[in-house]
């Protein structure tokens, strides 16, 4: 369904739960301020414990200012307020940006842990190979708007594919 043009709320009760490179938190609330902004048009209106489960950083600093918190923790915040509404599909663009190579380890560890435990479908726009190869079933490359790759991981040259992420 074409969602291109519709108030963000109606993506987001659409099923669609999305994290903007940048993280865009609310660095003067807290994290769980930060966290509850996602439960606007969520079913159930508190933070439940898988959300603690799943970022354990979150619950130890739920009462620190999302502005405090590491790149890596801001997206573990970002990535949880996305999620508190239910999405079906979790859109993340450039997650990786400026966080240190073992926390985008322990990121992609979560984003496939979720996967498996909430039926979820992750659209990830991301130029660290890596990362991408570590959670992907599927990698698109994009060039110029054109798809110009699309394949399942198990079948990816990827010296072919970081042809296409060199400057």
């Amino acid at each position: 369904r074409e969602l291109a043009g519709t108030d963000s709320f109606r993506r987001v009760q659409a099923g669609l739960g999305f994290v903007p490179q940048g993280r865009q938190i609310f660095a003067s609330l807290s994290v769980e301020d930060n966290i509850r902004t996602g439960l606007e048009t969520a079913k159930v209106k508190r933070i439940e414990e898988w959300v603690y489960t799943t970022f354990p950083i979150l619950k130890e600093f739920r009462h620190r200012k999302g502005g405090n918190l590491s790149g890596g923790q801001q997206q573990q915040l970002a990535i949880a307020r996305a999620l508190v509404s239910g999405p079906q599909v979790l859109l993340l663009d450039e997650p990786t940006e400026g966080i240190q190579p073992s926390i985008i380890k322990d990121i992609a560890r979560t984003l496939n842990e979720l996967k498996a435990m909430r039926d979820l479908t992750i659209i990830v726009s991301e130029q660290v190979l890596s990362f991408t190869m570590a959670i992907a079933d599927r990698i698109m490359v994009i060039e110029s708007g054109a798809i110009v790759r699309d394949e399942p991981r198990a079948t990816v040259d990827e010296a072919t594919v970081a042809k296409y992420l060199s400057v």
